[in-house]
């Protein structure tokens, strides 16, 4: 069964407490990682891995990888892989001396968790000498469970073997990490409690939310401990921790977010599609792959308040582009996706606007290669107005009469078109002014009209 995410789609932030303010985004198809090689001989009995994760859905037979050090031989590494199922494997000799692998899967690409593991093998339990909590619960059932022997020294901090984050350490294609990565701490020398890392919400006890690591001693019988916190876009491999800061592979400044484990932002939603749309980016861009009418929603609908995204379009037979909302009661499978209450488009082909199967008999302009989308919804008076480059070009049009709960959506036909949506918390295009909601939230490239929000957690909270 899938995992529990922290902060489903739409729900409400818990109680304030540490905010974690960046992560930072893996677009597997660009080999991204992270590595630093180890400044000294550490502990290699005691260690602890935490982070915070939002991964997008990977193709089958794909990993993504999260920790890794050794060679083929001697290694210790951590992933994800097809279903997908978290592998946690160490390898002494060629021979695999740990292999956990717990039997639930990790299907949610809307939501953030948080994976912990800690391993101390001088324990005397078998059992003992390696722990997975999943938003702050131990896992219990596993589909393979092999545990090392007391006192096994792993080849994690050996002072030969770098350490590399988000790709497997033969750089395989295929096996990067694909998604975003938020508070990454490594502790070198100790079995940390979990209690360090993260706390049950006091309003609402199922939901687990990050604590301040930034006091954690990271080498408290070690000397490679580490603290990610992506807060320097400059320098993403910062060691907040003060050691040595790890060399970026693949990684820019652009792929610094704001979409975090205590503000989750829409994105779009690879489960909620119709048709064979390729996502990348964080599940920020799209690329179309037919010649079909198939619609992708997004991870985030609303019944009232005012929102507010963007959308670029890439090269591409720049026709029939559909960019929208969608009613969330409506089937969405082939035509239906033109029946009456189902969607408010923008059309290129004949800069048009199509509701309800209809086109309008206005002319809007078209849309080129290049050109930034704004959409401004507001759903208190049902209606919506859409901008292009800053401009209105279609103001306060009325939604269809039936529509209850609004869900950004995309729509082509073309099979070369490649949609850059920007949410607010990592956009996929090259952000030139920088421009947030009333809140402080979100990065846009254009004004956001006033009393207008990005769709993010907190704003949810407050306006959804």
């Amino acid at each position: 069964m899938p995992i529990n995410s922290f902060l489903y789609p739409g729900a409400k932030s818990p109680t304030p407490g540490y905010e974690v303010d960046n992560s930072c985004r893996f677009n597997a198809a660009d080999s991204p990682y992270f590595a630093r090689a180890t400044s000294a001989s550490g502990n290699q009995r005691k260690f602890t891995i935490s982070v915070w994760l939002k991964m997008d859905i990977h193709a089958s037979g794909a990993s993504h990888f999260i920790f890794d050090t050794g060679d083929s031989a001697d290694y210790f590494k951590v992933y994800f892989t097809t279903e997908p199922y978290l592998k946690i494997v160490g390898r002494i000799s060629n021979s695999n001396v740990l292999e956990l692998i717990p039997s639930k899967g990790f299907r949610d690409p809307t939501a953030w968790f948080h994976l912990y593991i800690a391993v101390d093998t001088t324990q005397g339990t078998a059992s003992n000498r390696v722990k997975v909590y999943i938003n702050g619960v131990q896992e219990t059932s596993f589909g393979t469970a092999t545990y090392p022997n007391q006192n096994t020294d792993f080849v994690v901090n050996d002072t030969n073997e770098p350490i590399e984050v988000g790709i497997n350490s033969g750089h395989s294609s295929g096996e990067s990490y694909d998604g975003y990565m938020a508070e990454y701490v490594f502790v070198d020398g100790a079995a940390q409690a979990i209690s360090d890392f993260g706390e049950f919400d006091e309003d609402s006890p199922t939901i687990w939310k990050p604590k301040d690591v930034s006091g954690i001693a990271v080498n408290p019988d070690g000397a490679n401990g580490f603290y990610l916190d992506f807060k320097d876009s400059s320098n993403l491999g910062n060691d907040a921790a003060g050691g040595t800061d790890f060399d970026e592979n693949n990684i820019v400044a652009a792929d610094q977010a704001t979409d975090t484990p205590t503000n989750n932002f829409c994105t779009v939603n690879p489960l909620d599609q119709y048709g064979s749309y390729t996502l990348s980016e964080g599940n920020c861009q799209i690329s179309s792959g037919h010649t079909s009418w198939y619609t992708i929603g997004s991870t985030m609908a609303v019944s009232n308040g005012k929102w507010y995204w963007e959308t670029e379009f890439d090269a591409g037979t720049m026709i029939e582009i559909f960019v929208g909302v969608h009613d969330t009661s409506v089937d969405r499978t082939g035509t239906n996706a033109w029946l009456t209450g189902s969607s408010l488009f923008y059309n290129d082909a004949g800069g048009e606007i199509r509701k309800d199967g209809t086109n309008s008999t206005e002319d809007y302009g078209t849309l080129t290669a290049g050109d930034i989308l704004g959409i401004a919804l507001n759903m208190d008076d049902k209606q919506i107005t859409l901008y292009k480059n800053g401009s209105a070009i279609a103001s306060n049009v009325a939604l269809s009469t039936s529509i209850s709960e609004a869900m950004p959506t995309f729509l082509t036909d073309s099979n070369d078109v490649v949609f850059k949506v920007n949410f607010g918390g990592c956009p996929s295009f090259a952000i030139s002014s920088g421009n947030t909601d009333g809140n402080g939230y979100g990065n846009f490239e254009f004004s956001v009209p006033s009393n207008y929000y990005s769709l993010c957690t907190k704003n949810l909270a407050e306006y959804g």
